[in-house]
């Protein structure tokens, strides 16, 4: 099933994706802490409150999570071309719940930076609380799985050893369209990724190509801190970005990224000086 975090006639609501038509959940305002995976396996739907698609106005899929948890160098493209060691330990970081924005929103492009650089990412979504699970395990806990575009700000990200300051920056990060659940996501190796910036591809591969798996992820994680529903994790970006370009290529007002996810769907974005929003 496929799921979405929308505004309809002004009103916040969590609704069920049947093709062109949204269908309420009942009592759900967004996807996130109050539906767990029992109510996504069985939402209670208000079908007599369905509307059409082309009149929502769409959220980030999970607009309030508990915590954001983002992997670097998960792809042995972009470790590569970072220049950096290999780690038998993902690196993790931090975002925090306003830098996210939804599918089709401004990615507003702050006037401190001049190297705003894209990073297509698979998102992982919790649906159920997990603490030190164990691989084998860490599947259960799943709700779901979304796109994200972890737009960094690499002037900012390197004026330190911790990445913090150059990658939370306020309506800076989309993430959606939909929440898939696990059943209707292709296998890894099937699980095509591409983004483009606005005609020129600049990142590809296959989600089976991480270092690090989404199971080891969950379980690496809940060793130091509960997962619970509606968390995101956020499982890396290729090799690619920008900054790493030759000459280096960063966003710029006016054009458009777009990250397409192969059962997934398509997270498009417009660039907007923050200047001028």
């Amino acid at each position: 099933m496929r799921f979405v975090s929308c505004r309809h006639r002004g009103q916040p609501v969590a609704a069920l994706a049947d093709g062109d038509t949204l269908i309420p959940l009942r009592g759900v305002t967004e996807l996130g802490a109050a539906t767990p995976s029992a109510v996504l396996a069985d939402p209670d739907l208000d079908a007599g409150a369905a509307f059409p698609r082309a009149e929502a106005q769409p959220r980030p899929v999970i607009p309030s999570p508990g915590k954001i948890i983002c992997v670097g160098l998960n792809y042995r493209a972009h470790l590569e071309e970072t220049g950096r060691d290999d780690s038998s330990y993902p690196v993790l970081f931090t975002k925090f719940a306003t830098s996210l924005v939804a599918d089709g929103d401004p990615i507003l492009l702050p006037p401190e930076s001049d190297q705003v650089d894209w990073e297509g990412e698979i998102a992982v979504v919790i649906g159920t609380p997990a603490r030190r699970v164990t691989e084998q395990r860490a599947l259960d806990h799943v709700a779901g799985y979304t796109i994200a575009n972890d737009v960094s700000m690499r002037d900012f990200q390197h004026r330190s050893h911790q990445w913090l300051q150059g990658k939370t920056w306020d309506s800076s990060n989309p993430l959606g369209p939909e929440l898939v659940t696990p059943d209707e996501v292709p296998p890894f190796a099937e699980m095509q990724m591409t983004v483009t910036y606005d005609d020129l591809v600049v990142q590809s591969t296959t989600a089976d190509l991480m270092i690090f798996g989404v199971a080891e992820l969950i379980s690496t994680i809940s060793t130091f801190t509960t997962l619970l529903p509606g968390d995101v994790i956020l499982t890396g970006t290729p090799g690619g970005v920008g900054a790493r370009r030759e000459p280096p290529l960063f966003l710029q007002d006016g054009r458009k990224i777009r990250v397409e996810v192969s059962g997934l769907g398509v997270l498009e974005n417009p660039l907007v000086s923050e200047a001028s929003a």
